[in-house]
């Protein structure tokens, strides 16, 4: 009996691996093996591998459950208008980009051939053949055409409408072929074209609830605020799904989200708070935790434009009284790394690392707040689960507060309509902002003086110029130089604090494979459904 196998080949491996999947048990193998005079070590390694080849290979069939945090009676099938994760789950799960980002953040075609520029301001984009709506509607150039212009008419409330306005020329080359013209050029289209707001859409469409799109699932239910299910789509063009169908709602207390995974209810609790990790990982190996750091960070926002944000030593003493080492440490269990109040994560390439955090000085802090005359004053803080960790966030900075005189009435708000009624309109209140994958598509969505998500009301022309000159330059050094600058200029200037980016954690049963860490977010980016797996 040897410990090394000679004459073991493929075939050998796939017949084991065919036992596993018809129920042999490890016993049983072993003792197979044993008997064809295989020593135990030499037959243990063989189970391990075709164990794990097995569990690596996709299984068909099941119904696939998750939970995300947040979700409202405004969630939408409309890519132009989704705004939070549950939106950005269904619309993955029920249509197509042109590009999507890999695991390594590189973009990748999809409903995209190719792509292609001489000079960044023209592309030409050339569609797969072959690909169908749900409706069977073939896909064409038109499709391409309507879904990106409707993010530059303004009564369709485009959440990337600032970034469509680049995009001023379209043109039908032919049926499978789309011609681009920008204003200006930026290199950074196909990961643009990436995002989830410019999933494609049937040319013509008004009535978005339908989910009339050309990805893996067909909509079955889509009750706003309540679930959505999609069917496995029989006639999709890629590979996949691998689940007969996908139901997606929303859970949006933590603890409740959590116990709904451990009692087999769903297979995913997505983004689950620090302090449910020790729980689930007390279950032993049933459950998994899936952790992504690609750039989603909480921040505190106050509006420049209101009181008490427009008293700038407000401002400035609110950032020297933010203690980002104990939010790491406290707030987020060690789960991220500490920020520097601009949006642009370490995990990015145009990240500043000479920009430093704000030091934690309740002194300084102190010295401000006395020069604004608000020591003393009761300053409401609108909190929320809806933003990942900001009640825990909120209560380590009202303490801090409290020992040098500062009130902060941390008002603590339900998550279920948060980003409708509060997010953008209260004076200092939380957000929450997921990945995104450029500096130019988070200045251009949270920071330019027209941005849509502009948190805090920063306006700044030279911020504006610097930006329209960053993303038409080729030069990748200055283009790093200038983003380098305006995350200055942000961490600086603007009313938003950004304490720490965090690491996601999503939680899952460990029958569920597949699932992977994507730049643009939890749950594989948003787009889990399409690729995981229900082990039999």
């Amino acid at each position: 009996m040897n410990d090394k196998i000679t004459n073991w080949t493929r075939s050998d491996d796939a017949m084991v691996e065919n036992a596993i999947r018809r129920g042999a048990t490890r016993r049983e193998l072993l003792q197979m093996m044993l008997a064809g005079g295989v020593a135990l070590s030499a037959g243990t390694l063989v189970l391990g591998r075709a164990g794990n080849a097995v569990a690596a290979t996709p299984v068909s069939g099941g119904v696939l459950k998750a939970a995300g945090w947040s979700s409202s009676t405004a969630d939408t099938l409309d890519p132009a208008k989704a705004s939070l994760s549950t939106d950005y789950v269904r619309c993955c799960s029920f249509y197509n980009r042109l590009t999507f980002l890999d695991k390594s953040g590189t973009p990748q075609m999809e409903l995209a051939e190719a792509i292609d520029t001489k000079d960044a301001k023209t592309w030409t984009v050339k569609l797969r053949k072959g690909v169908t709506f749900h409706d069977g509607k073939p896909l064409t150039a038109d499709d391409v055409i309507f879904s990106l212009k409707r993010h530059l008419d303004p009564s369709v409330g485009s959440k990337v409408a600032k970034i469509a306005a680049q995009m001023t020329g379209f043109k039908a080359v032919d049926k499978q072929t789309v011609e681009i013209t920008l204003a200006n050029p930026n290199a950074d289209l196909p990961t643009i074209l990436s995002m989830h707001h410019f999933m494609i859409v049937a040319d013509g469409t008004t009535d978005f609830s339908k989910g009339n799109g050309t990805g893996a699932f067909v909509r079955e239910v889509f009750e706003p605020g309540v679930r959505s299910v999609g069917i496995k789509n029989k006639n999709y063009w890629k590979s996949g799904p691998h689940v007969d169908s996908f139901e997606y709602f929303a859970i949006s207390d933590d603890s409740s989200r959590v116990n709904a995974l451990l009692s087999g209810d769903i297979h995913l609790a997505a983004t689950i708070n620090p302090r449910s990790m020790r729980l689930v990982e007390s279950q032993g190996d049933g459950f998994v935790l899936s952790k992504t750091t690609s750039g989603n960070y909480t921040n505190l926002n106050m509006r420049l434009d209101m009181e008490p944000g427009s008293k700038r030593d407000f401002v400035e003493g609110m950032k020297y009284l933010v203690n980002r080492e104990q939010i790491v440490k406290s707030a987020l269990r060690g789960l991220g790394e500490v920020g520097n109040d601009q949006p642009v994560s370490p995990a990015n390439f145009y990240h500043n690392p000479d920009l430093k955090p704000r030091a934690f000085d309740p002194e300084k802090a102190k010295f401000h707040f006395e020069k604004a005359g608000v020591l003393g004053q009761s300053i409401p803080v609108i909190a929320s689960e809806a933003a990942n960790s900001a009640i825990d966030m909120a209560m380590i900075i009202q303490a801090s507060a409290a020992e040098i005189g500062l009130k902060l009435d941390v008002q603590r708000v339900p998550s279920d309509g948060y980003w409708d009624n509060y997010w953008l309109k209260a004076p200092v209140h939380f957000g929450n902002i997921n990945p995104r994958p450029t500096p130019d598509i988070l200045f251009s969505l949270l920071y330019a003086s027209e941005a849509p998500w502009n948190e805090s009301q920063y306006k700044s022309e030279k911020f504006d110029k610097m930006l329209i000159e960053a993303r038409g330059s080729l030069d990748q050094e200055k283009r790093k130089a200038i983003y380098n600058d305006m995350q200055v200029m942000v961490a600086n200037e603007a009313g938003t604090i950004i304490p720490a980016y965090i690491s996601n954690v999503d939680a899952i049963t460990a029958k569920l494979k597949g699932l992977e860490p994507n730049p643009l977010g939890g749950q594989m980016g948003y787009a889990f459904a399409e690729y995981v797996w229900l082990e039999a």
